[in-house]
Parts: C-alpha cells; sequence; structure tokens
C-alpha cells in the first residue's frame, strides 16, 4: 500500500523547510536493526498496512518488526523479531494485517539507496520517490548465513499495539484553551479518522475553539494543533517544520511511536505528562 526506505530522518535541515522525515515508529525500527546487530540508524523498509511481495537476488539475513502482518518465505510463514536467513531467488511476501499499522523490514547492514541530507529516508521533492514501485530493484550487501547476530529478547505481542493511552505535554497554546476544553482533552478517548498518512493524523471529535490563529509558528514531530474547525491534528514524521494553529499538546517520543501503529476508528486517549528540566 505504501513502502519506502527510512531511517531515523534527516536532521539539521528543518531550518530550510525540510521535514525529519524518518521511520514513523523508531521503536520497532530500531528493534529490527538491533536484532540483526546493525548500526541504529541502518535503512530499512517501512510496509503500511499491506505488504509488497520481494525477490532476494542475493542472500543475506533480514528481521522484521512491529506490525504483523503475517510474513511468509518462499510459503512458509516467519516470525517476527527473529534473525531469518534469506538465499539468492527467496520470495518475501506480507498477508493479511493481524496488528498493528506499520513494519519494519530491515536487512543486515541497511538497504544502500540514495543517501542525501545524511539520511536514506524517502521523501518527496527531496528524493528521487517517495515510495518503491513495482520492479524496483533495492540494493543491499550480501551476507552469507551464520553472521554473528544480536537476538531480542522478545517479541511484541497484540497488548503492545493495542495500547490508547499515548503520553503527552501541554502545548504552548494549551493554556489558552478554556477549562473545559482542557479537562476534555485528558478526560475522554479520540477516534483515529480516515484522514491519516506519514504527515499526521486527524482525529473524529471536535473540540471548542475559540482561539485566534497564531503566527506562523515552529511544529514537530508529534505537535497536536487544533484545527479552526475544532478537529485535532497529530502531526508525524513527514510533517511541515512551521504552521499557523493553535499547538494544545505535544507527545512524547514513545506516543508518537505508538501513534504511527494505529489505524482509521481506532481508539486513543491522551495522558497528561508534566515536563521536567
Amino acid at each position: 500500500m505504501y513502502s519506502s526506505i527510512q531511517d531515523l530522518g534527516r536532521l539539521g535541515y528543518r531550518q530550510y523547510g525540510v521535514p525529519c522525515s524518518g521511520a514513523m515508529d523508531h521503536r520497532s525500527f530500531e528493534k529490527a536493526n538491533f536484532t540483526l546487530g546493525n548500526d541504529k540508524n541502518a535503512a530499512a523498509l517501512e510496509i503500511t498496512i499491506i505488504g509488497p511481495t520481494l525477490q532476494f537476488l542475493i542472500s543475506t539475513e533480514v528481521c522484521i518488526s512491529g506490525a504483523n502482518m503475517n510474513p511468509k518465505l518462499n510459503e512458509t510463514s516467519i516470525l517476527n523479531d527473529q534473525v531469518i536467513s534469506v538465499n539468492e531467488n527467496d520470495i518475501l511476501k506480507f498477508g493479511p494485517l493481524k496488528y498493528g499499522t506499520r513494519a519494519y523490514l530491515a536487512v543486515a547492514n541497511g538497504f544502500e539507496t540514495e543517501l542525501l541530507m545524511g539520511s536514506r529516508s524517502m521523501y518527496n521533492n527531496i528524493t528521487s520517490a517517495s515510495r518503491i514501485q513495482n520492479d524496483d530493484i533495492l540494493s543491499i550487501v550480501s551476507v552469507s548465513s551464520g553472521t554473528p547476530t544480536m537476538k531480542s529478547k522478545k517479541s511484541d505481542n497484540i497488548d503492545y499495539f493495542d495500547t490508547k493511552e499515548l503520553t503527552a505535554y501541554k502545548g504552548p497554546e494549551f493554556d489558552l484553551l478554556s477549562f473545559s476544553s482542557q479537562d476534555k482533552l485528558f478526560n475522554q478517548e479520540f477516534t483515529i479518522s480516515n484522514t491519516h498518512s506519514r504527515m499526521g493524523y486527524q482525529l473524529n471529535e471536535f473540540l471548542e475553539n475559540d482561539l485566534k490563529s497564531i503566527l506562523t509558528s515552529h511544529v514537530l514531530p508529534g505537535t497536536v494543533q487544533l484545527t479552526p474547525s475544532g478537529k485535532l491534528l497529530v502531526l508525524m514524521r513527514d510533517a511541515q517544520t512551521t504552521g499557523g494553529y493553535p499547538r494544545v499538546l505535544q507527545l512524547s517520543e514513545s506516543a508518537i511511536n505508538l501513534m504511527a501503529q494505529k489505524n482509521t476508528n481506532d481508539k486513543i486517549s491522551f495522558k497528561r505528562e508534566e515536563l521536567t528540566i
């Protein structure tokens, strides 16, 4: 459906309007690389909801972490969070989604796609493509079976991906909200709308908005904006660098990772956390 090469992001260019990009769920991305013994920033394939079919032209080792998409190697089911040896001409397929939204396919030493501004993360107008396409050839290095690797302590279970509670801090404009709106933010559930992508997630429920627009100000992945219509917009890894909507919350890094595994009609709630310096 939407698969792209990602690493931990394109850092140091936000002053030029370049989004961070990078893996939507850093936790799952880093787990796949750790399990293989890769550098934590080694580029991996981020797979969203429906996976591709991949033919390996050389031997290597792989690990899949994150969402469970019923992966099969040569029609034999394989597990997430395990080192899997792959031989020349092997076929890797993904089946129906069991839980989660995004899976990460790491290969030994990482994908060796184009490196731009210090990152291999695909993003429109920065890299030549924003996602992989049919018949693309993705460069990897050959690795013989038996290469020393790190083993993950355990595989994630469905309980982690079902977690609804997202840790959030007060945003710069939070205190401008009415007390009833502040209370509602932290004491009700919200529903993921069908409008969600690597740029942001819109929530279905409305929040009273009598705030004036703000001057265009900095936003970050995890910034929760209140739109003029009263809907909440949670910015994600490909989000713009500035915005003019009030910034009412800021998600923690762990909450961004969890949000990245949510899909249409999933429920979330915000847990208030005080920022300590």
